[in-house]
C-alpha cells in the first residue's frame, strides 16, 4: 500500500506539473493583472494593476504543497486540512480553490472558463473581492493568515480536535523567527502534525523557532 501511495506514473506527473503550473499562473495573475488575464493580446502596463498586494515568492510553495496534498487525498481519502501562514500568500490558496471548484460553489460567478477565470484575477485586492490574506470569505478557512504566529497553535487545535485528521501546516520565515511559536514546536512529541517551513534566499536575522527548539529537545 505504501508503495501505491508514492509511486508515480508518468501522466500522473505531467498531471501534477500541469496543474501546478495552472495554479501558479493564476497566483501571479491575481497579483498583477488587472486587464488582459489570460495574456490573449500583448502585455502592456494598463493591464498591470496600479497597486500590487500579495507576495508572489510563497505562492508557488503553496501551491506545490497543494497539489500533492490533494494526490495524497484522492489516491487513499484520507482526510487533510492545510493550514497556510506565509502572510499575503491567499493568491495561491485561492487559484487552488478555484481550480479544484470550491470557490464556484460559493460565488457561481466564479465558474471554469476565460469569464470565471478573468472575474477570480480581478476580485483579488479589490473592493467587495479577495483581500492578500484569507478571510472568512475564504471557503474553509479557520485560520486569517494576515498576522504572524498562530498558523502552528491553530494547526495542534485542529489535530487535537480530530485525531484522524491529518493537517499540514506551512510555517513561513518570518513567523519562523517570532518566540510564540516555540511553544508550539514542543507539542510535536504527542501529535501528528506535518510541519513545513518556508524559506526565502536570505537568511533570517534571529534564530529561528524550529532551530532553538531541537536545540533544546
Amino acid at each position: 500500500m505504501m508503495n501505491n501511495v508514492f509511486s508515480l506514473s508518468d501522466d500522473e506527473v505531467r498531471a501534477l506539473d500541469l496543474y501546478w503550473r495552472a495554479a501558479n499562473y493564476l497566483g501571479a495573475a491575481q497579483i498583477y493583472l488587472r486587464d488582459n488575464c489570460l495574456l490573449t493580446d500583448r502585455l502592456r502596463a494598463k493591464h498591470i494593476k496600479p497597486r500590487l498586494l500579495g507576495h508572489w515568492g510563497t505562492v508557488p510553495g503553496i501551491n506545490f504543497v497543494y497539489t500533492h496534498l490533494n494526490r495524497l487525498i484522492r489516491r487513499t481519502g484520507q482526510s487533510a486540512l492545510l493550514v497556510t501562514g506565509p502572510s499575503h500568500g491567499a493568491p495561491g490558496n485561492l487559484a487552488n480553490l478555484y481550480l479544484e471548484g470550491t470557490l464556484a460553489e460559493f460565488y457561481p460567478e466564479l465558474s471554469h472558463d476565460k469569464a470565471g477565470a478573468e472575474r477570480l484575477i480581478r476580485m483579488f485586492s479589490t473592493p467587495g473581492g479577495f483581500p492578500s490574506h484569507l478571510n472568512p470569505g475564504t471557503p474553509g478557512c479557520i485560520h486569517e493568515g494576515g498576522e504572524l504566529g498562530y498558523a502552528l497553535a491553530t494547526a495542534f487545535g485542529a489535530a487535537f480536535d480530530n485525531p484522524d485528521l491529518l493537517v499540514a501546516c506551512i510555517v513561513g520565515d518570518g513567523e519562523a523567527v517570532l518566540s510564540a511559536k516555540a511553544p508550539n514546536m514542543r507539542l510535536f512529541v504527542i501529535s501528528g502534525v506535518l510541519l513545513l517551513l518556508k524559506t526565502l534566499k536570505r537568511t533570517p536575522s534571529n534564530r529561528t523557532s524550529p532551530s532553538f527548539v531541537v536545540n533544546q529537545m
